[in-house]
């Protein structure tokens, strides 16, 4: 009687198998915290670029997600397109494009970023590069004119007016209209022409749709920041030494070089920071590793710029320490507790 009371009174004891600790985070709520801290700079394509960013972002996202669907087993469907990555990759991929690239053009990049980014990789969790960069660079490598042609930022009073260039039929050539301007990373490269920093910093330049504004990208990043959703080691290593480095390189010529805060500003550092380059998917595990990574990323990023023959370099600055992943989280994990050497 006395045991049968004392085991009334215990405490209701739960018995399962492992993983015995369960956090909260799940793939869509992590996926979540993204997109919304893309609204600004997607807000900000719209303002500035219009219909043609719509449009864009819309037929990259539909690519994306089409390739998902095709190439997912049916009974994964569901689970694969709810937890919005495929979208999302589409999202970010299409903020990479010109505004006057053809849709078809946005559709394939959309495409190519599942499919060669991701699916052959074996799904979500198994890829090595980042997906959007690699349909990114895909489209730059095939298309190469129609991925550096660029359009002067128009404002919300041209919202309605479509680039011609964007109704291009597939492999058909089109007549470019009104695509003339340069970006400020081509005029500092080919022309040693600066850029004044409150159009970088705003984003009323040519560029590419997502990239132009660095105020709204940096509210998308303070807002992962604070929700916890990217490692803060990778974007302060690679704003540091990309700094330094453009810093180092101003004082030899401030005539050649641009600022630190121009390099920090202009093309797709931003975006490449805090969306692409923080993957945990293609990033170290380790904190060290973060660490190496993104001063890899932030010294290769100034490399390409200053001597390379792109005026931008993020792009492939990225993969290239993707592909190095492998290898720096091998020497930088901590060794086993107790075991020596």
């Amino acid at each position: 009687m006395k045991n049968h009371q004392l085991k009334k009174e215990d405490p209701h004891l739960l018995l399962q198998s492992a993983p015995l600790l369960r956090q909260e985070l799940t793939t869509p709520a992590a996926m979540k915290d993204v997109w919304i801290a893309l609204l600004p700079a997607t807000a900000a394509s719209l303002w500035f670029f219009g219909l043609s960013a719509l449009l864009i972002i819309l037929t990259s996202i539909a690519g994306a997600i089409l390739t998902e669907w095709v190439f997912t087993d049916k009974e994964k469907r569901r689970f694969a397109i709810s937890d919005t990555s495929a979208g999302l990759t589409g999202l970010l991929i299409a903020l990479t494009l010109p505004p006057g690239l053809p849709l078809w053009m946005a559709f394939l990049g959309g495409c190519v970023s599942i499919g060669l980014g991701k699916v052959v990789w074996g799904g979500l969790g198994s890829n090595i590069f980042n997906p959007a960069l690699l349909g990114r660079a895909f489209l730059l490598g095939t298309f190469p004119i129609a991925m550096t042609t660029w359009g002067a930022a128009g404002g919300p009073g041209e919202f309605f007016q479509i680039h011609s260039s964007n109704l291009a039929l597939p492999f058909m050539q089109s007549q470019v209209d009104a695509m003339s301007a340069a970006t400020p990373l081509g005029l500092m490269k080919f022309e040693q022409q600066g850029t004044a920093l409150w159009p970088l910093f705003t984003g009323n330049t040519a560029g590419s749709i997502g990239e132009t504004s660095a105020l709204f990208l940096l509210l998308g990043g303070i807002y992962l920041l604070l929700r916890r959703g990217i490692d803060w080691r990778i974007p302060a290593a690679i704003f540091l030494t990309a700094a330094l480095f453009s810093f180092i390189m101003f004082l030899t010529d401030g005539d050649k070089y641009p600022s630190p805060l121009f390099t920090l500003f202009s093309g797709g550092l931003l975006l490449g920071a805090f969306f692409m380059a923080t993957d945990p998917v293609t990033s170290p595990l380790t904190p060290r590793g973060c660490w190496i990574f993104g001063i890899g990323i932030g010294f290769l990023v100034v490399l390409i710029r200053l001597f390379g023959g792109l005026p931008e370099g993020m792009l492939y600055a990225i993969l290239l320490m993707n592909a190095a992943t492998p290898l720096i989280d091998r020497y930088t994990q901590p060794k086993i507790f107790g075991r020596q050497g």
